[in-house]
């Protein structure tokens, strides 16, 4: 039986924008930067507010299908050595998410813990998400953050830190190609 929440229903979304910003984050976390730069930050409001209702949309469901193309990855890397990818990535994030009180609120959580557990159990974290209502604000940076820290978790894994944002930029180059 097809679940509601099944990936082929999905849309993909803006996923290149969703990898700038998850990248940029990455870039700069790495470069060792006390604080977000300032310009760069810049950027990237500016490139948000260029978006529109439809392109914020579109962003949000590119960062669900980093989520999913990464918690796939993790997950076939785990099953590789018998390991229950749920059990080693969503304590982890969960705990993380924790930490970040100014960033994360308590009650966005268990909404980030879900899309995790969703992409983790081949359903589309967008329409998994989508069941329970619209978005709101104070899930942006959340999601951002997720998005983020499964990333670093790819890159830890593979003990490269351009790993994750190299795999999806080739499979989107794959995608372009057929």
């Amino acid at each position: 039986m097809s679940s509601p929440c099944d990936p082929q229903h999905a849309p993909a979304g803006d996923v290149g924008g969703a990898l700038m910003m998850v990248d940029s984050r990455l870039k700069s976390v790495h470069a060792d930067k006390a604080g977000t730069d300032p310009e760069q930050q810049a950027l990237v409001d500016q490139y948000i507010a260029s978006l529109g209702p439809t392109g914020a949309d579109d962003l949000l469901n590119g960062a669900c299908t980093l989520i999913f193309m990464f918690m796939k990855w993790l997950r076939m890397a785990y099953e590789d050595h018998d390991k229950d990818v749920i059990e080693y990535v969503v304590p982890n994030l969960v705990a993380t998410l924790r930490r970040l009180p100014k960033s994360v609120r308590p009650e966005a959580i268990p909404t980030m813990a879900g899309l995790v557990i969703a992409a983790g159990t081949d359903l589309s974290p967008s329409l998994w998400r989508k069941q329970y209502g619209d978005w709101t604000g104070f899930e942006m940076t959340p999601l951002e953050a997720t998005t983020f820290l499964l990333a670093e978790h790819i890159n830890r894994l593979t003990e490269d830190p351009d790993f994750a944002t190299r795999m999806i930029t080739e499979a989107l180059s794959r995608a372009d190609e057929s």
